[in-house]
C-alpha cells in the first residue's frame, strides 16, 4: 500500500506543479523568463471580460450571383472568339440570364454545344427571337444559385478570418449564423473604427485599360460610349496632403483581377517619403500581366480598388517580373490595412454591418470583479458547510475543492480556452458540484462505520460503493455539457467549456486525491477513529 501511495502522491504533485507553472503567466507574466511565457499562455479572456467588439455582418449573396454571371459572360465572349464562332453580341440580363445573339442556326448550334460543355449549370430558355436575329437564352440553374450563395458566405468567412489574423486580434471568434450572417467577436480591440473599415472593405482589385479617346467631362454629364464607365482617380498633393478626385473613363472589361495576387507589402517611396503598396502576382497572374503590358505599351492602365482608381500609370515597357505597385494619398496605416486586405483576398460579395456593439474594458473589469466575488463567496460557504457537517473529513473535501479550482484554471490555460462571463457561471456551478462526489463517499463511509467496520475497511467500502454512482452522475452531466459545446454558440459555449473542464477536474480530485489523503493519514498515523 505504501508504494501505491508514493506513486499516487508523485502524480498529484506533478499535476499541481504543472498547473502552477501554467497559471503563472496569468498572474506574473512580466517577472517570468521568456521561455516560460512561450511555453504557457495566460488565460484568455472573452469579449465580455476584457472589452472589444461584437459584430454581425450580412453577406450580400445576390451580388455574388451577379458577379458570377458577369464572369460567365466575359468568359463566354472570350471562348466564342477562340472558337471562331460568329456572333453579334453577348449580353447579361436581369433574372440571372445571359443572351447570345447570333446570325444563323448553325452558329446557334455551335453556341449551344459550347455552353453545354463549358457551363453545364446554365439552363437553356426558349424565348421569341427579336429583330431577325437568333437569340440563345440561358439562365443559371436554381441549384447553382444556391451553391454560389453558400460558397459566398463560406468564402467571406474565410477571408474575414484571414484579415482578423493579420490584424493581430487575440482569440477572435468568427462563426456562421443562420442565413447569410457572420458573427465576429474581437476581444481587446482598441480601434473599433479601423476594425470595421478593415472587415467591411470588399477589396475587389481590378486592372482596367483607360479609354484615352473619351472626354471625362462629357462622361460626368452622362455621355458615355458603349463598353466604358466613369470612375474617379484619387490624387494626393505630397506637400499639403490634400486629396482630390479626378474623373477618368475606363473600359468595362477587366483585364486582370486581384485574385491572382500572391503577396502585398507596404513600401516607402524614397522620392516623396510616401508609403505605397507593392503587389506580386502568382505564376498565372505574372504571365497574364506580361501579356497585357506587352500589348498595351504607351497606354494607361487603371488600378481600381472597390470602384476607385488609385493610380493610372502609363505602361512604358513590357513588364515580365509579375510585380506592380499601388500608390496614392496613403497614410502608413491606410497602406498597411490595404496590404492586409489584398493579402487576405477580396470578399466575394459586399458585407453589411447588421449589428455593432462595443464592450468597454471597464465594464469587462467590473464583470471580472463580480464574477470572482461570486466564486469566492460560493467557495467559502461550501467550505464552511463541509467543515461543520463532516468535521476533519470536511477539510479533506475542501482541500480537494481548492485543488479542483487550481486544476480548472490550469486546464483553461493549457487548452487555450477562452474564459467568458458565462464561463465564470460554470465555475460557480462547479464549486457546488465539486463536493457532491465527496458527499456521496462520506455518507457511504458513515454507513460502513455504523456497521462496525474499521476506518480502513469503511474508507475502502465507501469509495468502491460510491464509485459507480459518482461516475454515472458526472458522465451524464459531462455528456450534456459536450452537447451544449457542440451545438451552442457564444455564451452557451463558454458555459459548456468551464462546466466540462470542471467535471473532469472534480472526478480527479474527489476520487483520486481525496482517497490519497485518507490513505495517507490512515496508514501513516494508524487512525483508530474517523472524524466524519
Amino acid at each position: 500500500m505504501s508504494k501505491s501511495i508514493k506513486w499516487r502522491g508523485i502524480l498529484v504533485l506533478f499535476c499541481l506543479v504543472l498547473s502552477l507553472a501554467a497559471l503563472a503567466p496569468s498572474f506574473m507574466k512580466e517577472s517570468l523568463p521568456e521561455w516560460w511565457t512561450n511555453s504557457f499562455d495566460p488565460i484568455h479572456l472573452g469579449l465580455d471580460l476584457q472589452g472589444g467588439m461584437h459584430l454581425v455582418l450580412g453577406v450580400d449573396v445576390d451580388k455574388a450571383v451577379d458577379s458570377r454571371l458577369d464572369s460567365m459572360t466575359d468568359q463566354t465572349e472570350s471562348l466564342l472568339n477562340e472558337k471562331d464562332i460568329i456572333f453579334k453580341r453577348v449580353e447579361r440580363l436581369p433574372g440571372e440570364r445571359m443572351v447570345i445573339t447570333v446570325y444563323d442556326d448553325a452558329a446557334g448550334a455551335q453556341v449551344d454545344a459550347l455552353i453545354e460543355s463549358s457551363f453545364p449549370n446554365l439552363e437553356p430558355l426558349t424565348l421569341p427571337d427579336q429583330g431577325g436575329y437568333i437569340q440563345k437564352n440561358y439562365r443559371v440553374s436554381d441549384q447553382e444559385i444556391a451553391n454560389i450563395k453558400d460558397y459566398a458566405v463560406r468564402q467571406a468567412l474565410e477571408t474575414l478570418r484571414n484579415r482578423v489574423d493579420q490584424f493581430g486580434v487575440s482569440e477572435p471568434t468568427l462563426q456562421r449564423q443562420a442565413g447569410n450572417r457572420i458573427l465576429i467577436q474581437l476581444p481587446g480591440v482598441k480601434d473599433p473604427e479601423r476594425a470595421i473599415a478593415l472587415l467591411g472593405k470588399t477589396a475587389r482589385l481590378e486592372f482596367k485599360m483607360v479609354a484615352e479617346d473619351a472626354n471625362p467631362q462629357d462622361a460626368v454629364k452622362g455621355i458615355l460610349s458603349p463598353g466604358t464607365q466613369l470612375l474617379y482617380e484619387q490624387q494626393g498633393d505630397p506637400r499639403t496632403g490634400a486629396v482630390t478626385e479626378r474623373p477618368l473613363v475606363v473600359y468595362d472589361k477587366t483585364v486582370l483581377t486581384g485574385d491572382l495576387l500572391s503577396d502585398a507589402q507596404v513600401r516607402i517611396d524614397t522620392r516623396f517619403n510616401e508609403p505605397y503598396v507593392s503587389i506580386d502576382f502568382n505564376s498565372v497572374g505574372a504571365k497574364r500581366f506580361d501579356q497585357i503590358t506587352a500589348a498595351n505599351v504607351g497606354k494607361r492602365m487603371a488600378i481600381v480598388l472597390d470602384d476607385t482608381v488609385y493610380s493610372a500609370p502609363v505602361i512604358r515597357e513590357r513588364i515580365s517580373g509579375g510585380s506592380a505597385q499601388i500608390s496614392g494619398a496613403f497614410t502608413e496605416q491606410e497602406a498597411t490595412d490595404l496590404a492586409i486586405v489584398l493579402r487576405a483576398g477580396s470578399l466575394p460579395a459586399p458585407v453589411n454591418i447588421l449589428e455593432d456593439r462595443t464592450v468597454g474594458p471597464s465594464l469587462g473589469q467590473d464583470s471580472i470583479n463580480k464574477g470572482m466575488l461570486s466564486v469566492i463567496i460560493g467557495g467559502l460557504l461550501v467550505i464552511a458547510v463541509m467543515v461543520i457537517y463532516y468535521n476533519l473529513s470536511g477539510v479533506v473535501a475542501n482541500t480537494a475543492l481548492i485543488l479542483n479550482m487550481v486544476f480548472i484554471m490550469a486546464m483553461l490555460s493549457l487548452f487555450k480556452a477562452t474564459l467568458t462571463l458565462p464561463g465564470i457561471a460554470g465555475i460557480v456551478l462547479t464549486v457546488g458540484m465539486a463536493v457532491d462526489a465527496n458527499v456521496l463517499i462520506f455518507e457511504r463511509i458513515r454507513e460502513e462505520l455504523r456497521l462496525g467496520k474499521t476506518p480502513r475497511n469503511a474508507v475502502d467500502a465507501g469509495f468502491s460503493k460510491a464509485f459507480v454512482t459518482i461516475i454515472d452522475a458526472n458522465v451524464t452531466t459531462l455528456i450534456a455539457a459536450l452537447v451544449l459545446f457542440q451545438f451552442g454558440t457564444g455564451p452557451v459555449k463558454g458555459f459548456a467549456v468551464t462546466l466540462s473542464i470542471g467535471i473532469i477536474a472534480s472526478l480527479f480530485t474527489a476520487i483520486f486525491i481525496s482517497r490519497l489523503i485518507f490513505d495517507l493519514f490512515i496508514e501513516r498515523r494508524q487512525v483508530k477513529r474517523l472524524s466524519i
